[in-house]
């Protein structure tokens, strides 16, 4: 059983689906890690930034699916602090790559939704709604609604949205995966900037291999379809992090090092190097 500094727990988990031919296909297989509370020196908690790395079609989505509680496994088990996954819950927020805003709702009554069918008073609502959207820089946009935004402008709003019922555990599904690229280094340093004000767990998927070094506390790198975790890399370039971290050698090395493990393995796929 894991112990109270483990957030996310994978054990022996698979999954398998068929396709409308009717053959199985194995998405993953035994897939098996932990994901712990890191703490500060003078002992808070500052959550931890995973990051889920393959080829597209490799099963990163739907590891993130089954800790979401929106899907189950065919065998092993998936625990959050500890207690089996069996649905979703208010402790674990998932960001999606497709946009996923109410379109009748404003930008402030999108963000405030969960906290408002969780029954959260409104006074409360109003002084967090207000907050989060300064911080992901929407200010001046509250009642507007998602469909005048760009789409750099909608996932703020989802990571807002995600953000309000402030959950332990954030799932991100390659949230910037549909922006152009100055706008996706935009988003890459406000997650940042926020996830470290949050202290959250924040499990990643990105098939981008700068990204994943960029953002990343450490790298689950996977093979293509079965899924399966060929390595588990630590990222060494410390908080907070900086753009430029992407000049220096040590980052390049690296990321040679992470394309290797990636042309080793089995199968075949596609993953993205940064231009």
């Amino acid at each position: 059983m894991p112990d109270r500094k483990t957030r996310i727990s994978l054990r022996n988990v698979s999954r398998s689906f068929v396709s409308p031919t009717g053959e199985r296909i194995q998405a993953i297989h035994d897939i098996n890690f932990d994901v712990e509370d890191q703490f500060s020196p003078d002992g808070r908690d500052i959550g931890e930034f995973r990051v889920l790395l393959g080829p597209s079609g490799c099963g990163k989505s739907t590891i993130l699916r089954l800790i979401a509680g929106l899907d189950h496994p065919d065998t092993g088990e998936i625990l959050v602090k500890g207690i089996p996954v069996t649905r979703p819950g208010r402790d674990r927020g998932m960001v999606f790559q497709k946009y996923t805003s109410f379109p009748w709702l404003t930008i402030e009554e999108n963000v405030g939704y969960g906290m408002k069918i969780n029954g959260v008073p409104q006074a409360q609502i109003e002084q967090t709604v207000a907050k989060l959207i300064q911080q992901v820089g929407l200010a001046g946009f509250e009642k507007s609604y998602p469909d005048t935004l760009s789409g750099g402008m909608q996932q703020r709003v989802a990571i807002a949205r995600t953000l309000a019922l402030r959950p332990g555990v954030i799932l991100m599904d390659e949230p910037f995966g549909a922006l152009d690229a100055q706008t996706r280094s935009d988003m890459q340093e406000l997650l940042l900037k926020i996830w470290d004000e949050s202290a959250s767990t924040i499990l990643f998927v990105t098939h981008d291999v700068d990204e994943a070094l960029y953002l990343a506390d450490r790298i689950f790198v996977l093979c293509s379809r079965p899924g399966t975790i060929i390595e588990d890399v630590p990222v060494p370039f410390g908080r907070p992090r900086d753009p430029s971290v992407k000049l220096r050698s040590e980052f390049r090395d690296l990321q040679q090092h992470v394309l290797g493990c990636l042309r080793r393995a089995p199968g075949q796929g596609q993953v993205r190097v940064s231009v």
